[in-house]
């Protein structure tokens, strides 16, 4: 039997696209999925696992592990969150221009620039409302309920708002779901850099002079490590919702007209 018979019998059917931008946009999705599960994936260790079990451990071990483990799983952590926040963006970004010309085509007046602009500015907004309310770290601002209560609410806000004002008729519902999953992806980025990471990194060097010198905690260490904590579990809540958006942009048709 001839062996393109054979190919034909058993081989795969192949067929790559050629234009680039059905490449490009692959290749983007492959390295958003990889990091984003890197990224939620640590975001659920610190969690689920490393939060119970650095209370179980003594002052001496802790100072031994603490260390080590946060400096490299850290770095994990905020490296795959930026380069899942990139290529998100890429990815929705050519969404975006798709459905502005799609709608040009229809005779719309359309604007991919103002939904960017939407986008950053209220969900950078967003961001700033919600680390405030970690500034004081005392009273109700120290509760985890009230935190969580008012993340749902300034959230869904900003939600409905993002709704209100893309929509002309000519938005997707993968441009509206990925604007509002990717909108809580990015406060969540924020929450990474601009306060978790930002507080860890002085945790763990306190912690390993401590462990080396003897050299007693501030006494603010507990205050930023509850800091830290609120935001890192704020995000884990935030994730579910944004997951179910994500998943929602080409499943679940829920915006748009």
């Amino acid at each position: 039997m001839p062996i393109s018979a054979l190919a034909s019998i058993f081989g795969p059917q192949i067929n790559l696209p050629r234009d680039f931008n059905a490449n490009f946009l692959m290749l983007v999705r492959w390295i958003h999925f990889l990091a984003g599960i890197t990224w939620i994936g640590l975001l659920y260790f610190f969690n689920l696992v490393n939060v119970p079990l650095m209370k179980e451990l003594d002052a001496t071990t802790k100072g031994k592990v603490m260390p080590a483990l946060m400096t490299r799983a850290l770095w994990w952590f905020r490296m795959s969150a930026a380069l899942t926040v990139l290529a998100g963006l890429a990815y929705w970004g050519n969404v975006v221009g798709a459905d502005a010309r799609n709608g040009q085509m229809q005779g719309m007046h359309t604007s991919a620039g103002a939904v960017m602009g939407s986008f950053f500015l209220i969900w950078t907004i967003v961001w700033g409302v919600l680390y405030a309310c970690l500034v004081p770290g005392k009273g109700i601002f120290d509760k985890g309920a009230f935190v969580g209560t008012v993340y749902a609410v300034v959230v869904a806000a900003a939600a409905w708002l993002f709704l209100s004002w893309n929509n002309h008729g000519w938005e997707s519902n993968r441009l509206l779901a990925i604007g509002i999953g990717g909108g809580i992806g990015w406060v969540m980025l924020l929450n990474v850099w601009g306060v978790i990471w930002r507080i860890q990194k002085r945790l763990i060097q306190w912690t390993r002079d401590n462990a080396a010198n003897g050299t007693p905690l501030p006494d603010k260490a507990k205050a930023m490590a509850r800091q830290a904590f609120l935001a890192s579990r704020a995000n884990a809540f935030l994730s579910v919702m944004m997951l179910f958006f994500m998943g929602a942009a080409s499943h679940y048709p829920m915006f748009g007209k």
